[in-house]
């Protein structure tokens, strides 16, 4: 772990964290982040709950749904209930991910456990049909989301967690760029399970080097004519 910032309080002697500007990050609203490759929009219903849910509820329904705090459902009426609860909430914000090559919905993520007055997001509730997994577009989704919530926004630190046991989701934080801060053992009961909770973060400093890795990978050079990647995101230096 990196040590901790610090300097001497003049009076006392003492360590304390360096000063930091204390005006607000702003909180995300409702609006689309376009990429080449992946849109993230507002979630809509009505206009995604068709492919979010014949994505998400086919033979690998039990996988996508099993560290999530919700589903799978056990048909579309209750999967809309859900849907709409999504987008009357502002914490969690939540959006679809639509792949640009299709036009449809293909994942779902959120901002949550916003704090804007100490400048900390969350990214969560996230979830990708097998339109998404491990493709391009999903990683381009997560670049989008991150880059708003930095460039735009002013937030200093961005957080994921995540089910401790969930190797994929512990990866994929990895991969993106987040820094593991540890494990808070028995932080929650989720569907009548103990869940571990592995945290993680991005802090604003360490965006710029993030950000490049991200754009010099999403290239359209570093993929084939069958979309294959020539060189792995972590990788990147």
């Amino acid at each position: 772990m990196t040590p901790v910032e610090s300097v001497i309080h003049p009076s006392s002697g003492l360590p304390i964290g360096p000063e930091v500007g204390v005006a607000p990050a702003q909180r995300p609203m409702r609006s689309a982040m376009p990429g080449r490759l992946a849109t993230v929009v507002p979630l809509d219903p009505a206009a995604h709950e068709e492919a979010l849910y014949h994505g998400t509820h086919g033979p690998d329904r039990e996988a996508i749904w099993l560290y999530l705090s919700e589903g799978p459902f056990p048909n579309r009426a209750s999967f809309r209930r859900y849907l709409e609860d999504r987008a009357k909430s502002n914490d969690p914000l939540s959006f679809a991910i639509i792949d640009n090559a299709s036009g449809r919905a293909a994942g779902h993520a959120s901002y949550m456990r916003m704090v804007p007055e100490h400048r900390v997001i969350e990214v969560g509730n996230i979830f990708y049909t097998s339109a998404l997994q491990r493709s391009a577009a999903g990683t381009e989704a997560m670049y989008l989301m991150a880059r708003h919530v930095f460039e735009d926004l002013g937030y200093r630190r961005y957080e994921w967690k995540c089910n401790a046991l969930n190797a994929p989701s512990r990866r994929a934080a990895l991969r993106f760029g987040f820094t593991f801060e540890g494990v808070f053992r028995q932080h929650m009961i989720q569907k009548g399970r103990n869940r571990d909770t592995a945290w993680f973060a991005m802090l604003d400093h360490e965006w710029p080097s993030r950000k490049a890795r991200f754009e010099k990978w999403l290239r359209p050079e570093n993929f084939d004519a069958n979309g294959r990647q020539h060189e792995p995101l972590s990788s990147m230096t």
